[in-house]
């Protein structure tokens, strides 16, 4: 999710749900230990909970950039080691630190050794075409000896050759087995499944099979869905209204216009909300306008709103099958 989830999409998607976890994009220890860390660990107070994910493949480095995090005020460190990018290749970490256990035991030792927030482990179950379950076993039975009691599993492997990291994302098989068979070998872990989850009653059953799910591209391209989230998981009595949605995003774009910034940041990761409804492309031309946000006036939002027709059961909005979901052009 690099140059997705960045803290003005956080802040979208907290208007849509006040409990699920947030995650930043993956930001490098280089970033962090060499570069301007308030432009990459700023966030809201009102993103809480959300959590830092890491990249790197260095203890000492990982160490201090887990510092930093707690010192801002993260509820989480996660280190991914699922990011199957050429360029995370070339840094020696993301998914290829998967064939190498210990050294991936010993970063999560050297950041739980100087936080007191969680450290979680994002993963593949595999590299490359090899399927055997022996390899994830292994991996997460000796990175847990870091201290790590939250795995994050993309229940995809990784093809680090011969895939870009879109087909990684759609090509390998996803294998939600794994997990089960994770869960049953390590009792005493939790692990929260990633990976393919676009519709709404699959989300609801993997859910409750495992400690959690982790949703990212579905999210961000029909973030209605988490709307549901409150209500399904953690005891809210009423639904979210568009209207409602659509007076909390204009003041927050007002926050932005406030202090100078262009509420672009803000409408680029609105333009999948109202998928589904009529209308609704005009809604995405509307917030990518160059001419329409020229003026940085926060009331296009209301502009754009006011040419949607709501489909006829609104409460199955974002809880559909993906077949409804039309994908917005994908963020730069």
């Amino acid at each position: 999710m690099m140059d997705w989830t960045d803290r003005y999409c956080r802040m979208f998607h907290r208007l849509l749900s006040r409990h699920a976890l947030l995650y930043t994009e993956m930001v490098t220890t280089g970033a962090l230990v060499h570069g301007d860390q308030a432009r990459h660990l700023d966030f809201d107070e009102c993103e809480h909970p959300v959590a830092l994910q890491l990249g790197g493949s260095e203890p000492a480095d990982l160490a201090q950039c887990a510092r930093f995090g707690e010192r801002w005020g993260y509820d989480e460190i996660n280190l991914n080691c699922g990011c199957p990018s050429e360029r995370v290749q070339r840094g020696a970490f993301g998914a290829c630190l998967m064939a190498e256990p210990e050294l991936v035991r010993d970063l999560v030792k050297a950041m739980v050794d100087v936080v007191s927030v969680p450290v979680t482990v994002k993963h593949r179950i595999g590299l490359g075409r090899d399927e055997s379950y022996s390899m994830v076993r292994d991996f997460v039975g000796t990175v847990a000896q870091g201290g790590a009691g939250v795995f994050i599993v993309h229940a995809r492997n990784a093809w680090l050759e011969g895939l870009s990291p879109k087909e990684n994302r759609e090509k390998p098989p996803l294998r939600y087995e794994v997990l089960l068979q994770l869960q049953t070998d390590f009792p005493e872990l939790q692990f929260v499944l990633n990976g393919g989850l676009n519709q709404w009653s699959e989300m609801v059953h993997w859910a409750a099979r495992c400690e959690g799910i982790m949703i990212g591209r579905e999210a961000y391209h029909s973030p209605w869905c988490l709307t549901h989230v409150d209500r399904e998981w953690f005891g809210a009595d009423a639904s979210i209204e568009p209207h409602a949605v659509i007076d909390a995003t204009v003041a927050l774009a007002q926050d932005l216009v406030a202090r100078g910034e262009p509420i672009r940041r803000l409408t680029r990761h609105m333009l999948g909300l109202f998928n589904g409804w009529a209308g609704a492309r005009r809604w995405r031309q509307m917030l990518s306008d160059p001419q329409a946000l020229a003026g940085n006036d926060p009331q296009v939002i209301r502009r754009a709103f006011a040419g949607l027709q709501p489909p006829s059961n609104l409460a199955q909005l974002g809880a559909n099958a993906s077949q409804t979901i039309e994908s917005p052009q994908t963020p730069g």
